[in-house]
């Protein structure tokens, strides 16, 4: 299945998940998974949050971050990849001058 980022709107998510700021998303939900290409502007956050019946995988296309993962902060850049198992918290935050971009996929994994 062919999913195409390129032809799909751009929605404005303002404080996604409690977080500061907007992402500029383009995803695709089958119910299974969930295939995110997002924009975090500068100075912006995904608040924290748990994955209770998911995981996410986040891998970094350009810009610079960190992302807080069970109350440790790790640094991203290009070429990064974040995995934030099932149970676990974590939050992503844009703290450049720049956007942050990335993809990621949301897995469920059920209760």
């Amino acid at each position: 299945m062919l999913i195409d980022f390129n032809a799909m709107e751009t929605a404005v998510v303002p404080q996604m998940r409690g977080g500061e700021k907007e992402v500029h998303l383009k995803s695709h939900a089958d119910g299974l998974a969930k295939i995110m290409q997002g924009t975090l502007v500068p100075g912006g956050t995904i608040g924290l949050h748990t994955h209770e019946t998911n995981s996410e995988v986040i891998y970094i296309l350009s810009g610079t971050g960190k992302v807080l993962c069970d109350g440790v902060y790790e640094p991203l850049s290009a070429g990064s990849c974040h995995y934030c198992p099932k149970g676990h918290a974590h939050s992503l935050i844009n703290d450049s001058d720049g956007d942050l971009t990335f993809f990621a996929v949301v897995p469920e994994h059920g209760k």
